[in-house]
């Protein structure tokens, strides 16, 4: 006996969502969506800070390399820019700085030229463990092409420019190497050479970045030490960018230098 179209109608809507149905899934959705995502962007930045971590602590295995192939002697770290003058808005000028860990600078280097000429590439030739992974910054004028470098090196560490700076390994003592910072996440408005200055805390200077740290890893940077760790550091203010060679804008900002500045072997007055 043939099913008539009326009940075929009424089984085929039976088995349908309705409107509502449809509505309330969606809404679910919605919801799980709003939950996860979070949960999922956090995720990300915690696997990107990690692979930060490990490169610098592939960088650092490369300055020890580096120093047990060479007497003793520290990578040459020598600045390819200077300021001339605080609160400048001007970019520093550009000198040579071959033979030092990595030549170049950073927002114009369309290659990783500079990063294979570096002292320290012979040791790990991946160019990949020069860049943070967090940080999304492009070459100047070229708004597709990622930068190839996302760290400086402390101007502690033996620096032409600087004749108090640490030259051989075994002369690191104050601070000892557990707690001088050799490598650090920079602010990628801020970074040029490869070269982090900080002014020392008796200096009339003292209250000055020189250069900033970056604070793409949750309000934090990541920074290695002489002997060999690397540490996440989380800093009490924003890392705003105001221009080169600026003073803290903040009492928790200067807090965050007075800490990096217990970090190094000052000699810039």
């Amino acid at each position: 006996m043939k099913r008539s179209l009326a009940w075929r109608l009424f089984r085929n809507r039976a088995n349908a969502f309705t409107l509502i149905e449809l509505l309330v899934v969606i809404a679910i959705i919605g919801i799980l969506a709003a939950l996860l995502l979070p949960v999922l962007s956090r995720s990300k930045l915690t696997a990107q800070s990690i692979a930060c971590v490990n490169n610098l602590n592939q960088l650092e295995d490369c300055c020890h390399l580096y120093t047990a192939d060479n007497d003793d002697y520290l990578p040459l770290n020598k600045v390819g820019g200077f300021v001339s003058a605080p609160s400048s808005t001007n970019s520093p000028t550009s000198v040579q700085n071959i033979n030092s860990w990595c030549p170049g600078i950073a927002p114009l280097d369309t290659t990783t030229t500079n990063l294979e000429q570096g002292v320290l590439y012979p040791y790990n030739e991946s160019p990949a463990i020069y860049h943070c992974p967090a940080d999304q910054s492009t070459v100047t004028g070229y708004p597709n092409l990622p930068r190839t470098r996302s760290y400086c090196m402390s101007i502690s560490i033996n620096c032409p420019d600087i004749p108090t700076s640490y030259q051989k390994y075994t002369e690191i003592a104050q601070p000892p190497p557990s707690n001088l910072f050799v490598l650090i996440d920079t602010q990628e408005q801020d970074i040029w050479d490869g070269t982090f200055g900080i002014f020392s805390s008796d200096s009339y200077w003292s209250e000055y970045w020189l250069d900033l740290p970056a604070d793409r890893h949750n309000q934090g940077a990541n920074v290695s030490f002489a002997d060999g760790h690397v540490e996440h550091w989380r800093w009490k203010a924003p890392k705003i960018f105001q221009g080169v060679f600026w003073p803290a804008y903040s009492d928790a900002d200067l807090a965050d230098l007075q800490r990096l500045q217990q970090c190094a072997k000052l000699g810039m007055e």
